[in-house]
């Protein structure tokens, strides 16, 4: 096997923790993934070996990079957003997009359809424009709008199998019809942007996992999500618990998967820390909600139609102040998270195996087994990257 690629290492994922471990490539899949002393080839000098080997991370939540946004309806831009995440860890990904015109929405929908369809992205996700204006965060609220039938038929259309999840707030007139109705299709309802109160909240996250679970769909998405959990939602009050608590509930039941971007920005890392000895691991997504200014220097971007300015690495519009995304890679929320005290394990399952399994991709993406392609990062001690391999093939560098 001339191509066969072997790589020598502290193996961390949601199925192993091997000290020294050997992940064994060949025609750009994983044949070998486990404990050195069990490998049936020549063994790399351990002496040589870098520090860990990780499978390749998982976002669902990310609006772009290096200087590219991924609602701008620029298909030339999108590449190489995502080309330059490929490079800094994050092998699979969600393209969101944020509230704009509707026939903005179906423009940038339908590029990002091309994307997916050359296998740089996982899919899209649409964030709006069905959002609390209470709540609209980084969002333009005179653009938002209550569900409406007709114009999610238009999305669908224009996004085909490519759109894979939609945030939307619990609390608008039409909210549960539409959960309905992306459930039938196997696209995922995320809660959020929202001020919905306990009740509405935990009933909306049980019909998305119902219908989610009904199937009648062939994608594998079994599970709602909460998009970024705390920011864009009431806080948690003890006599008004709200939708913080119901998200907890349900992700505590396995009914949902919660987002944290725990970028040291959005969420302190106490909350951090508690969110995962609350409802575990296995029930939390790892995400950065990236933006444009994502590893460039702080100054002027634009998020959607809004304004932004970064400063020392926090985006805020500049309207209103109001946090606009993460400057981090997911490679760098997830050293912030064990930096949180959280477990290298842990991190490294909610930033890779959780988000793959939300996506219906825990065959393809996620973890390090036989047969799966073979996505890995190689990175050092100091969990800083090394080298990134995505689908066997080593990423160059982007920018």
């Amino acid at each position: 096997m001339n191509s066969e690629l072997i790589l020598r290492g502290h193996i961390v994922s949601a199925s192993l923790d091997v000290p020294d471990g050997v992940v064994a490539v060949d025609g750009g899949v994983v044949t070998f993934a486990g404990p050195a002393s069990e490998f049936p080839g020549v063994l790399p000098d351990q002496a040589a070996a870098p520090g860990f080997l990780l499978p390749g991370l998982v976002d669902l939540h990310c609006h772009g990079a290096h200087g590219s946004d991924f609602s701008e309806g620029n298909p030339d831009g999108a590449r190489h957003a995502a080309r330059y995440l490929h490079s800094r860890g994050t092998t699979t990904l969600l393209a969101s997009i944020v509230t704009g015109q509707p026939g903005q929405l179906v423009r940038n929908l339908s590029a990002l359809r091309g994307l997916a369809g050359e296998g740089l992205i996982a899919g899209s996700h649409l964030e709006g424009p069905f959002l609390s204006t209470e709540q609209c965060g980084a969002h333009d609220t005179a653009l938002l709008l209550d569900p409406d039938p007709g114009l999610v038929s238009g999305f669908l259309g224009a996004a085909g199998e490519s759109m894979v999840s939609m945030t939307l707030a619990a609390e608008l007139s039409g909210a549960f019809e539409l959960v309905d109705l992306l459930a039938a299709r196997g696209i995922i309802p995320s809660l959020g942007h929202t001020a919905a109160d306990h009740p509405t909240a935990a009933a909306f996250l049980k019909r998305a996992a119902g219908g989610l679970a009904a199937g009648g769909h062939s994608t594998g998405r079994r599970r709602p999500t909460v998009t970024h959990l705390f920011n864009a939602m009431p806080p948690l009050h003890h006599r008004s618990p709200g939708p913080v608590a119901a998200c907890l509930s349900a992700a505590r039941a396995g009914e949902a998967v919660v987002e944290l971007i725990a970028d040291g920005v959005h969420v302190a890392p106490e909350t951090v820390q508690l969110v995962f000895a609350l409802v575990g691991a296995d029930n939390i997504a790892l995400v950065t909600d990236s933006m444009a200014a994502t590893g460039l220097d702080d100054g002027q971007y634009r998020l959607g139609s809004l304004s932004v300015t970064v400063d020392q690495g926090v985006a805020r519009v500049d309207a209103t102040g109001a946090i606009a995304g993460g400057t981090s890679t997911l490679l760098e929320v997830l050293r912030t998270t064990v930096a949180a005290g959280v477990s290298l394990r842990d991190a490294v399952t909610s930033a890779s195996a959780v988000p793959a399994s939300v996506l219906g991709l825990s065959a393809q993406a996620g973890d390090l087994r036989p047969a799966m392609p073979a996505d890995v990062l190689v990175l050092d001690q100091d969990l800083k990257l090394a080298r990134v391999l995505r689908k066997g093939a080593w990423v160059t560098s982007s920018g």
